[in-house]
C-alpha cells in the first residue's frame, strides 16, 4: 500500500510532463550523428584524452544554443528561418538560405556515409547500396511524422537510446583513466591537426541545421495561455538538459573508448571508423564491434531523417516555399553518393564535412541571439543580459576557432 501511495504521485507527474518532452530528443540525434563518430574517435585515437575539453565545452554550448532556439519557437509559434525572413533584408535572408542549404548537404554527407558504412561493417553491403538503403529508411521514419509528431519523436528517441546503450556497453568494458580524463578538461592543442579535429568536433556537436530545426519542433507546443507557457518553458529546459546530456555522454564515451584502447597502442588504422570497428573486435571482442556498428547504424538512420526534415524547415522558413521530399532527398544525397561511388575514404569525408558544418554555426547562431534578446520578439521572455553576453561569447569563440582553422590550413 505504501508503494502504491508513493508511485501514484510519481506516475501523475510523469503523465503530466510527458506531452512536453520530445523535441530536444529529435534535436539531440544531430549531436550523436555519424560525424561525431568520425571526429570523436579520430580525436581519441590520435590525441588520447587531450580533446576532452572540446567535447565538454561544445556540449555546454549546445545546451545553451538549443534552449534559446526552443524558446523562440515555443514563445512565438514561429521558427528561426521564418523570423529571419521577416526581420532581415532580402539579400541577407537569401544569403542565409543559400549557406543553410550547403550546410544541409554537408549534414547529409555525414549521415548517409555513416549509415552506409554501418551496413557494410555489419553485413558487407557495398557502400553505394548502403547509402541508398539509408535514404529509404530515412523516408520511412519521416513517414511517421506525417502520422503525428509524437510518433516521429518517439522513434528518434528510441534510436538515440540504442546509440547510448551501445556506447555505455563498450565504455564500461574499455574502462577509463580517471587522471587522464581530468587532465583532458584543461584546454590544450597539439598543432594544426588537433585544431582541425577540434573544429570538426565543434561542427559535429553544435549543428547549424538543428539550431533552425529545434525552433520549429517546439512550435507545436506553443500556447497563448501565460500559465501553460510558463509550464512549457520549464519542461522545455528539462527536455533540452536531459536529451543533450545523453548526447554529450555518447560523445564523451566515443573519445574515451578510442583514447583508452587505441591511443599509443600501435594498432594500425584506428583513425578510421573501419579501423575502430576492427580494433574493438581485436582488443575486446566481436560483440563490442557489433555494438559499435549497431550504434553507428542507428545514428545514420535517425540523423538522415532529421536532416531531411530540417532541410524542409530551412527552405520553407527562409523563402516560403517547399519542394517534394523525394526531390530534396535526391539533391542533398548527391554529394554523399559521389563520395561513395568514387571510393573516397569515408572517415576523412566525415571529418571534413563536420569542419564545414562548424563554419555554418555562426550564420544560425548570430540571428538567434539577436532575435531572442529583443522584447518585440519574445516580450518578457527575452534573454537576460547575462544570457545574451554568454551567447555572444560562445559565438565569438566559434568564429575565432574557424578563422584560426582557415589560417592554419591554408596559410
Amino acid at each position: 500500500m505504501v508503494v502504491l501511495d508513493l508511485a501514484a504521485p510519481l506516475k501523475k507527474r510523469v503523465v503530466r510532463a510527458a506531452p512536453w518532452f520530445g523535441p530536444a530528443f529529435v534535436a539531440a540525434i544531430a549531436y550523436a550523428d555519424p560525424g561525431n563518430f568520425a571526429t570523436n574517435f579520430t580525436g581519441g585515437s590520435t590525441f588520447g584524452y587531450q580533446l576532452v575539453w572540446v567535447i565538454v565545452a561544445a556540449n555546454v554550448m549546445a545546451m545553451l544554443i538549443q534552449s534559446l532556439s526552443a524558446k523562440l519557437g515555443l514563445v512565438t509559434g514561429r521558427n528561426l528561418p521564418e523570423w529571419c525572413r521577416e526581420r532581415f533584408p532580402k539579400p541577407v535572408n537569401a544569403g542565409l538560405w543559400v549557406q543553410a542549404e550547403l550546410v544541409a548537404m554537408a549534414t547529409d554527407l555525414a549521415e548517409i556515409i555513416g549509415g552506409a558504412l554501418a551496413l557494410y561493417l555489419l553485413f558487407g553491403i557495398p557502400l553505394p547500396i548502403g547509402g541508398l538503403i539509408t535514404c529509404i529508411v530515412a523516408f520511412a521514419l519521416l513517414g511517421l511524422h506525417r502520422r503525428g509528431a509524437r510518433r516521429f519523436e518517439a522513434a528518434i528517441g528510441g534510436l538515440l537510446g540504442v546509440i547510448l546503450l551501445g556506447f555505455l556497453y563498450n565504455g564500461l568494458r574499455s574502462g577509463t583513466d580517471a587522471g587522464a580524463l581530468a587532465g583532458g578538461v584543461v584546454p590544450t592543442f597539439s598543432g594544426a591537426e588537433s585544431m582541425v579535429l577540434a573544429a570538426g568536433i565543434l561542427g559535429a556537436t553544435v549543428m547549424p541545421h538543428v539550431i533552425y530545426l529545434h525552433s520549429a519542433l517546439t512550435t507545436s507546443r506553443s500556447t497563448a495561455d501565460p500559465q501553460r507557457l510558463a509550464t512549457a518553458l520549464r519542461y522545455q529546459r528539462a527536455d533540452t538538459l536531459i536529451a543533450l546530456g545523453a548526447a554529450g555522454l555518447v560523445n564523451l564515451a566515443m573519445l574515451v573508448i578510442a583514447a583508452q584502447l587505441f591511443f599509443g597502442s600501435g594498432i594500425l588504422g584506428t583513425d578510421t571508423l573501419e579501423g575502430i570497428h576492427h580494433g574493438l573486435g581485436v582488443v575486446l571482442d566481436q560483440p563490442a564491434a557489433v555494438a559499435f556498428a549497431l550504434a553507428l547504424l542507428a545514428s545514420g538512420f535517425a540523423s538522415s531523417s532529421v536532416g531531411t526534415y530540417a532541410g524542409q524547415v530551412v527552405m520553407q522558413g527562409f523563402i516560403g516555399r517547399s519542394i517534394p521530399l523525394t526531390l530534396r532527398r535526391l539533391l542533398t544525397m548527391a554529394p554523399a553518393m559521389v563520395v561513395l561511388l568514387l571510393g573516397i575514404d569515408p572517415t576523412q569525408a566525415l571529418v571534413w564535412s563536420q569542419v564545414m558544418l562548424s563554419f555554418g554555426v555562426p550564420f544560425a547562431l548570430v540571428p538567434l541571439i539577436w532575435l531572442t534578446r529583443r522584447p518585440d520578439v519574445l516580450g518578457k521572455h527575452r534573454n537576460h543580459p547575462v544570457t545574451t553576453a554568454v551567447a555572444i561569447t560562445v559565438a565569438a569563440l566559434i568564429i575565432a576557432l574557424n578563422v584560426f582553422l582557415v589560417i592554419q590550413t591554408f596559410g
